[in-house]
């Protein structure tokens, strides 16, 4: 049923005049009408707010743009875009109206658990995947949406959601999906290690917007209480959310697939998109950009110019409406250094790093007491990324001070040319403990001439049941990024064990060694870019 009340017309009267349109084409109303008021320029689109069914018998509240120049028997491509984690129906409305304007019907809908919409914070569960059929059904009997050429979009939350449906509804045929996660595990637990700013604040967020489930309530609870034996059920709650567990059925659908992230994002870090773009089989574009999560497109929810949106307006042009505009003819892969403002164009993510591989070799011994931060570390949830969007300006430490009892340092020689350094560093190394438990970060520094080290990248690890006193191999995969650095700079890996973005299971009084074992030397695996 359409949504009537005092607030709805408020909602939709405050969002009318974001976008310039009269208010009879906002408010709410019993029946299509004609958008078009006497006397104005030019027809907009027709925007009404509406109670839409979604799985299990709930309510949500949705949005619908119509094109302008809707009349009886003729159909428009459909776009639905759920939202955001914590974010209103209204999230979409810059972008929808866009999108209407070029010939889309354009439905967003408030997910389940968030703001008045009914149920409670699934996390992309099944009932999540459902209310997609749902709104989809509901789009195609009250709009005038054509069932041939469904579209899906969204961003964080709205993205999962997305990837997730196209595997279960096999009418979609094209998916935004932008600073979302395909594989949540590896997203905000990987190497094992609790992603503590990004759970706790997805946490706040859901808590303050919303109702976590019971499920939720419990896995939150487990996971920020360090509660080892859940472990395996909080995996299992993890893969049944992550679109990487069902890319078979993805593929199978067919749908063709757009993925957007940045470099920095420090709530579903960039190595599970690559990871998941490589195993699609279908139409697919990957697309990075410098930023923090969400940032890379958030202008463009306020109706900016913005990169990201534009591709994906063109995305769904391509794949819904046949337009010829190149999109499907360009690289693949798209990316943006973090340290210049062009895009380097790949024919696939294992050709980002196509200049070769350098390896720096880790061959001193260090020794580290754990359970003080040394003064490296990944930043501040947001923060650190967005500056080093805007201002280039990523975290930063002074190598030489750092304190070696807490800190292992390695340096490479000084470059006499740019090293463009493109997709996954990788880690090597040996650590022998002195308890079972443990956990350290790595990251990889661009050091100056006075000894200034910029981020460049980072990763943790941790280990439970080891023998103390036994050696034991890492693997450790650095988070995605490119960067170039400059001639007379040197690259840096450092290790400790204590960062503000991760929780840490170094038992009181605990050592790790690192070493270079003859028989297994210790490195850092530098991707590149060919000068």
């Amino acid at each position: 049923m359409e949504r009537t009340t005092t607030a709805a017309a408020v909602a939709a009267l405050l969002a009318a005049a974001a976008l310039g349109l009269a208010p009879h084409q906002a408010q709410a109303a019993p029946a299509p009408a004609a958008a078009v008021a006497a006397g104005t320029p030019a027809a907009s689109p027709e925007l009404r707010f509406h109670d839409i069914p979604g799985s299990g018998g709930i309510t949500l509240k949705g949005n619908v743009f119509t094109p302008a120049d809707a009349s009886p028997g003729r159909k428009y491509p459909l776009i639905v875009l759920p939202t955001s984690w914590g974010m209103p129906q209204i999230e979409y409305i810059a972008q929808a109206k866009k999108l209407a304007d070029s010939g889309y019907v354009v439905v967003s809908y408030t997910s389940r658990g968030f703001w008045l919409s009914g149920g409670q914070i699934e996390v992309a569960g099944p009932p999540d995947v459902a209310d997609v059929s749902a709104v989809i059904d509901w789009a195609l009997a009250h709009t005038p949406a054509d069932a041939d050429r469904i579209g899906l979009g969204g961003v964080s939350y709205g993205a999962g959601i997305s990837l997730l449906a196209s595997a279960h509804d096999p009418r979609v045929k094209a998916v935004v999906a932008l600073s979302g996660w395909a594989d949540i595990i590896e997203s905000i637990y990987s190497g094992r290690t609790q992603h503590l700013q990004a759970a706790g604040m997805l946490g706040a967020a859901g808590y303050l917007t919303g109702r976590p489930g019971p499920e939720l309530q419990s896995i939150l609870s487990d996971f920020l209480g360090s509660r080892l034996e859940k472990e395996q059920t909080m995996i299992e709650w993890g893969k049944k959310r992550s679109a990487s567990e069902q890319v078979d059925r993805i593929n199978a659908n067919g749908a063709a697939i757009m993925l957007g992230n940045a470099w920095g994002d420090t709530i579903f870090p960039p190595n599970q998109y690559a990871k998941f773009f490589e195993e699609l089989s279908g139409p697919k574009r990957l697309e990075f950009r410098p930023g923090d999560h969400a940032t890379a497109e958030a202008t463009g929810l306020l109706g900016l110019p913005n990169d990201t949106w534009t591709n994906a307006h063109r995305w769904f042009d391509r794949y819904l409406k046949g337009e010829r505009n190149g999109i499907d003819s360009e690289a693949p892969v798209q990316l943006k250094s973090r340290s210049n403002d062009g895009y380097e164009g790949y024919a696939d993510w294992k050709s980002v790093g196509s200049g070769g591989t350098e390896k720096l070799a880790l061959s001193d011994s260090e020794h580290v007491f754990a359970n003080v931060d040394s003064g490296a570390n990944g930043g501040i949830l947001f923060l650190s990324s967005i500056l080093d969007q805007f201002a280039k300006a990523p975290p930063t430490a002074s190598v030489p001070l750092l304190p070696r009892a807490f800190a292992a340092v390695w340096q490479s020689g000084r470059y006499e040319e740019d090293r463009r350094v493109r997709g996954t560093v990788r880690v090597h190394t040996t650590v022998t403990p002195t308890k079972a438990d443990g956990t350290f970060v790595a990251y990889l520094y661009d050091v100056g001439p006075l000894g200034i080290g910029k981020l460049v990248s980072n990763a943790p690890y941790t280990f439970h049941g080891r023998t103390p006193g036994q050696a034991f191999g890492v693997d450790l995969e650095l988070f995605s990024t490119a960067y170039d650095v400059p001639a007379g700079h040197r690259l840096a890996l450092v290790i400790d064990t204590v960062d503000p973005l991760y929780i840490e299971h170094n038992p009181t009084g605990a050592q790790l060694t690192f070493s270079s074992p003859r028989t297994d030397p210790s490195y850092v695996s530098v991707p590149l870019r060919e000068q």
